[in-house]
């Protein structure tokens, strides 16, 4: 049994979806496991993972459009240390997760179709997300 922890920092730009699957791939490739799981997990209250649509960019959009709606930054909330978005990402967060867990199958992580792995900033500024990823297995 193998076990390799690895780190990915994302560059975001904003408030958007920022697909890692290709990323995440990479550290199995490079781990030589082949059957096992793989753990994503990000260090952060105010960004998510998730697992979504990869194959069109409309679905992202209107699922990032539905957490404006849901989770208005304009609301009362009493948290506020670092701006008017702080406290929304931190409830997006909650809403999301921030961990996911995936099969391995010779080497290849056990994604459905259409599906990919995303860094969900919830913050309006640039941020340097660090994602922890650890791979077990043989």
């Amino acid at each position: 049994m193998r076990v390799q922890h690895e780190q990915l920092e994302v560059r975001t730009k904003g408030k958007a979806t920022y697909e890692i699957t290709d990323e995440v791939q990479d550290k199995i490739d490079n781990s030589g496991v082949r059957n096992g799981t793989v753990t994503i997990f990000v260090q952060h209250t105010s960004c998510s993972l998730t697992m979504m649509e990869n194959a069109a960019p409309a679905a992202r959009r209107d699922v990032e459009k539905f957490f404006e709606k849901l989770v208005p930054e304009n609301a009362s909330y009493e948290h506020d240390d670092e701006g008017a978005d702080d406290m929304p990402s931190h409830i997006r967060m909650v809403l999301t997760g921030t961990s996911e867990i995936i099969p391995i199958v010779d080497a290849k992580m056990q994604l459905g179709t259409w599906q990919g792995i995303f860094l969900f900033e919830h913050r309006r500024d640039p941020h340097r997300r660090r994602i922890f990823v650890t791979i077990i297995g043989e």
